[in-house]
């Protein structure tokens, strides 16, 4: 029996001596970016930005991997059941946070499957309109929006993402007859908003950035408490309705298991990528300011915004079975 029990008790501490070499070698092959979102959306954008300088940062090739559906949810639940040796990542935005209240089932926990690695940026949500559609300010919105009869409809990149929580959140607060329209990712709403099939859309500026300075959408508000400087001309929200606040962010997160000491070496490489004047003078052009937080301040961002989300979901009956 002790020769049993010693030999298990070598095995285990040979197992932790080889995990714990192997994250100190991390990485020794490609790291996946599993991104949450189509190509061609928010997401999408600022994970490309990102793409070259943390694989030379890393010293390995990093893979972006778009697996879209169920508001992020896909992406993130294949994420919480790859091997938590960091070669499988997540990276999202805010619906991460907004999820747990909207969906009644999700086959992971948010909290206790994931670990934080670092918020990189954080963008506004932008409401634009179509060229031919008439009203050019909010307040030529709501006009219009009392005087039909069916309400004025308004798409997102789906059930839950942090355009379908600024819509709804401007629904409530003005009482506007608005009706969501929910789309499998940024990139098609967009280009049905550029066609002229949906008369506004709710969006991350990265996605629709060149689509404004272009013209072929106007943009009406964004929806952080400040104006973002690449749109200085573009009111917010909050100068006509005080308070009104919807922040996007882009986050990376990791298995929970994964070892602390790979988490770090993700942690530091995206913070000094996010420092790098080239990414944040790119990140700023696509509507999207570099941030590179620690794992910790992340980590307070999900635990503060996720009551947050289930206050406002419940009080516009927002829920998906």
């Amino acid at each position: 029996m002790k020769v049993w029990i010693s030999s298990l008790l070598a095995a285990a501490v040979s197992l932790a001596a080889a995990a714990a070499v192997a994250a100190d070698n991390y990485p020794t092959k490609p790291v996946t970016l599993l991104v949450s979102y189509p190509a061609g959306g928010s997401v999408d954008v600022t994970a490309r930005i990102l793409q070259g300088p943390l694989a030379r940062e890393l010293g390995q090739p990093v893979v972006v991997d778009n697996r879209a559906g169920a508001g992020g949810s896909i992406a993130t639940a294949q994420v919480a059941r790859a091997p938590a040796d960091g070669y499988t990542v997540l990276f999202t935005l805010s619906s991460h946070t907004i999820n747990p209240a909207i969906y009644g089932k999700l086959p992971f926990d948010t909290e206790k499957d994931f670990a934080p690695v670092s918020l990189v940026a954080s963008t506004p949500q932008v409401l634009v309109a179509h060229p031919s559609f008439p009203p050019s300010s909010l307040a030529e919105l709501a006009s219009h929006a009392r005087g039909s009869k069916e309400g004025i409809s308004y798409g997102s990149a789906g059930t839950g993402s942090p355009g379908h929580m600024a819509g709804e959140l401007y629904r409530i607060k003005t009482g506007l007859p608005m009706v969501h329209v929910a789309y499998r990712g940024g990139g098609p709403a967009t280009v049905d908003v550029l066609s002229g099939q949906i008369p506004l859309l709710w969006v991350s500026l990265p996605a629709i950035a060149q689509y404004i300075k272009t013209g072929k959408v106007k943009a009406l508000a964004v929806s952080t408490p400040s104006r973002f400087p690449e749109i200085p001309n573009v009111p917010t929200v909050a100068e006509s309705i005080p308070g009104f606040n919807v922040d996007s962010w882009n986050a990376i997160f990791v298995p929970a298991a994964t070892p602390p000491a790979v988490i770090k070496k993700l942690e530091q490489a995206l913070m000094a990528v996010t420092r790098q004047p080239e990414v944040r003078q790119a990140l700023l052009k696509q509507g999207a300011a570099a941030v590179g937080s620690s794992a910790r301040e992340l980590d307070k961002v999900v635990k503060a915004e996720i009551p947050l989300w289930q206050s406002l979901t419940k009080e516009a009956s927002i829920k998906i079975d």
